[in-house]
C-alpha cells in the first residue's frame, strides 16, 4: 500500500543561524581549526556582504531547515545508538552553508561539495542524512539519490545507515519504503540507492544527488565523471564528496579534486558552485601535539577519542609505516603510497641471540615465499615464547642460485659468498632454485620441530609440491573446506599477497617489533632484507610489503610476516575440519 506524505512545511526564519556564529567563532581562534577551514569561514563571511553582486543571497530559513532535518534521524550504532543525530557546529556549518546559499533563480548555489576531514568524525553518518533529506525534504520531483563508491560494500556503507535511520523514525518510515538495495517513496517518484564501479547501469541514470564516498579510493575518473555530467539533467543537482585524504602524486582522482577545492577556497580560483572543508594541519604544526589533533578533527572528545588518538600517536612514533598511516587517515595530511616498513632502530633492538637448542618441544608458525629468477627463496619459522612476557624466537633459511653469484653480489651489493660460508645463506647450482632442496629441509625441520602450519605464496606451489612429493614429505593443502586433514603430516595455508591478506600479517610484523615480542639474532641476510622493506598502503590504509618499490630483496620479512600471521591466526589442527589433499609423487 503507498504510503502518505507527510512533510511539513518550512520553520519561519529565526534571526539567529549557527553557520555564521560558527565562522566567527573559528576566525576569533576561540574554536580550533587549519588554514583552509579558516578561509572557508572568511569565505562565507565575506560573501554575505559582497555575494549579493554576484546574484547569490543567503536564504537562511533554508539553512535552518536543511539543520533541523537531522531532529528526524537517530544514530543507529555506538554509544548514541537510538540517540536522536545532533550536528556538531562544523556540521551545522557545512549543510547549513550548502543548503542555505541561493542563486538569484532561487535554486540552490552550491552544486558541488568536497568535505574532507580524517576518519572517526562521523563523515558517513552526516551524508546518509544528506541522502534521506534529499530524498524527501529537497523538493526535487522524482527525486533519485545515489550514494556511490568504487566497491559494492564501501557505496552500502551510507546507504546502509540510511536504512536504519529510516527504520527508527517514525516519521520517515511513515513516507519511505524499505527494500534491501533500495529506499523510495512512491508519493513522489523518488529513490535512494547504493551504486559502484561494479554495476553496469550508470549511463542510464538521472541522478539528482550523488554522494561519493571515500574518493581517495577511487583510481580513476570513470564513475565520478559519468554521474557528474548525469547531473546536468536537474535543476539543482548536488556532488557531494567526502574523503579521507589521499597519497600523493597529481595524477590520482583525489589529488584533482583536492587541489582546485583548495584553490577555490583559497581564492585563486573563482566558483561559486563550489563548496570546500578541508581539515588539515599546517606547514610547522606537530603531528604528536594534542593541539594539532583538536584542529585537524573537528569531532576530537565526541566520535574521534582523546585516548585512540594518543594510542596511534605513540605506534607511530616508533614505526615509519604507523607514521604514514596516522598522519594521513587522523590527521588528514596527504602521504606518499609507500613508506620504509621498519626503522633500523626498531629492528635492532628486537636482535637478541636465538637459542636453537631452546626449540624443540615449542609449537611454530612458518611463511615461505618461493623465489623467482633473481629473488630469494625464504623459509622462516617463529616459535612460540617459552614464557609469557618473552620474545617469539626467529629461525630463517635462505636459498639463492649459484650461478653468477659475483654478479649477484655487485648487483645487490650484499656478500653472498661470505653469507653461504658463514652458513646463513644456501647457494643452489644452476640459475634458478631447485625446490628440491626446499622440499627436503621443510622434511628435516618438521621432523625436528612442531610446526602447526606453513603459510605460502601460491606462485610456483605447484613446483614444491612435486618436489615434497618427491622427498617423502607426507603433506596436506588446508583450503578452508570441511574434509579430513592427515595426521601427522606437515599442514600448508595458501596466503594470498594482496593488501587484504598481508595487511593482518604486516601488522603482525609490526606489533612484534615495537612491542618488543620478536628475537631474530640479527641474523645478516633477514636484518638486510627488514632495510629494504618498503610497506606500500592502498586508499583504504591496508598494507603489504611491495617487492616493486623496495630497493633490495625482501622475501624473509615477506615470509616471516605470514610466519607471524599465521601465529595470530592460531591454526589448530587437532581440532581442524578442512579439505585435505594428500600428495602423490608426479
Amino acid at each position: 500500500m503507498a504510503k502518505t506524505s507527510t512533510r511539513t512545511s518550512r520553520p519561519a526564519p529565526a534571526s539567529i543561524d549557527p553557520v555564521e556564529p560558527y565562522a566567527r567563532v573559528v576566525l576569533d581562534g576561540k574554536m580550533p581549526a587549519g588554514r583552509l577551514v579558516r578561509l572557508a569561514c572568511q569565505r562565507h563571511l565575506r560573501d554575505l556582504v559582497e555575494g549579493p553582486a554576484r546574484g547569490l543571497h543567503w536564504d537562511r530559513a533554508a539553512a535552518l531547515y536543511a539543520i533541523r532535518f537531522f531532529r528526524f534521524l537517530r544514530h543507529s550504532k555506538g554509544e548514541w545508538a537510538g540517540q536522536v543525530v545532533q550536528l556538531a557546529p562544523w556540521q551545522q556549518f557545512i549543510v547549513g552553508s550548502v543548503f542555505g546559499w541561493k542563486t538569484a533563480h532561487g535554486t540552490r548555489r552550491f552544486r558541488t561539495v568536497h568535505e574532507e576531514v580524517p576518519r572517526k568524525n562521523g563523515k558517513s553518518t552526516m551524508l546518509a542524512g544528506i541522502g534521506l533529506y534529499c530524498l524527501v525534504a529537497d523538493g526535487e520531483p522524482g527525486a533519485e539519490v545515489y550514494a556511490a563508491a568504487t566497491k559494492k560494500d564501501q557505496a552500502r556503507i551510507i546507504f546502509g545507515e540510511a536504512q536504519r535511520m529510516v527504520r527508527r523514525s517514525a516519521p520517515l518510515a511513515g513516507i519511505i519504503d524499505v527494500f534491501k538495495l533500495n529506499l523510495s517513496v512512491e508519493a513522489t517518484a523518488s529513490k535512494f540507492e547504493p551504486l559502484s564501479s561494479d554495476d553496469k547501469t550508470a549511463d542510464g541514470l538521472n541522478p539528482s544527488a550523488v554522494l561519493i564516498d571515500e574518493l581517495h579510493r577511487h583510481r580513476t575518473r570513470a564513475l565520478l565523471d559519468v554521474l557528474d555530467t548525469a547531473l546536468g539533467a536537474r535543476r539543482q543537482p548536488l556532488l557531494w564528496i567526502i574523503t579521507t585524504a589521499g597519497e600523493e602524486g597529481a595524477e590520482t582522482v583525489y589529488a584533482q579534486e583536492h587541489d582546485y577545492a583548495r584553490k577555490v577556497v583559497e581564492g585563486l580560483i573563482e566558483d561559486d558552485t563550489l563548496f570546500a572543508y578541508i581539515a588539515t594541519s599546517d606547514e610547522g604544526d606537530d603531528v604528536f601535539d594534542p593541539a594539532t589533533w583538536a584542529k585537524v578533527n573537528p569531532n576530537l572528545g565526541i566520535s574521534v577519542k582523546l585516548d585512540d588518538m594518543r594510542r596511534q600517536a605513540e605506534k607511530a612514533r616508533k614505526s615509519p609505516s604507523a607514521l604514514n598511516a596516522f598522519k594521513r587517515l587522523r590527521l588528514n595530511i596527504r602521504t606518499s603510497e609507500t613508506q620504509h616498513a621498519f626503522g633500523a632502530e626498531l629492528w635492532m633492538a628486537c636482535g637478541a641471540p636465538v637459542d636453537v637448542d631452546s626449540l624443540r618441544g615449542r609449537k611454530c608458525y612458518a611463511g615461505l615465499d618461493l623465489s623467482a629468477k633473481n629473488d630469494l627463496t625464504a623459509l622462516v619459522l617463529v616459535f612460540d615464547p617459552v614464557e609469557d612476557g618473552a620474545p617469539a624466537d626467529v629461525l630463517p633459511f635462505f636459498w639463492v642460485p649459484a650461478h653468477d653469484l659475483p654478479g649477484r653480489e655487485d648487483r645487490d651489493r650484499v656478500p653472498y659468498a661470505l653469507w653461504r660460508d658463514q652458513g646463513f645463506i644456501n647457494t643452489v647450482e644452476g640459475k634458478t632454485i631447485d625446490y628440491g632442496w626446499v622440499a627436503e629441509k621443510i622434511g628435516t625441520l618438521a621432523a625436528e620441530y612442531d610446526i602447526q602450519g606453513i603459510a605460502f605464496d601460491r606462485w610456483r606451489i605447484d613446483d614444491l609440491l612435486r618436489e615434497l612429493a618427491r622427498a617423502g614429505v607426507d603433506a596436506w593443502i588446508d583450503t578452508g573446506k570441511v574434509g579430513e586433514e592427515i595426521s601427522g603430516a606437515v599442514r600448508l595455508l595458501p596466503w594470498g599477497q594482496g593488501f587484504k591478506d598481508m595487511n593482518p600479517a604486516a601488522e603482525a610484523l609490526e606489533d612484534a617489533l615495537l612491542d618488543g615480542r620478536l628475537r631474530h639474532g640479527k641474523h645478516p641476510v633477514l636484518t638486510w632484507n627488514a632495510a629494504n622493506a618498503v610497506l606500500q598502503q592502498d586508499p583504504a590504509g591496508l598494507g603489504k610489503f611491495a617487492k616493486n618499490k623496495s630497493t633490495g630483496r625482501i622475501d624473509g620479512v615477506v615470509a616471516l610476516a605470514m610466519a607471524l600471521g599465521l601465529a595470530v591466526r592460531r591454526p589448530t589442527p587437532e581440532r581442524s575440519m578442512y579439505e585435505t589433499v594428500r600428495l602423490a609423487v608426479a
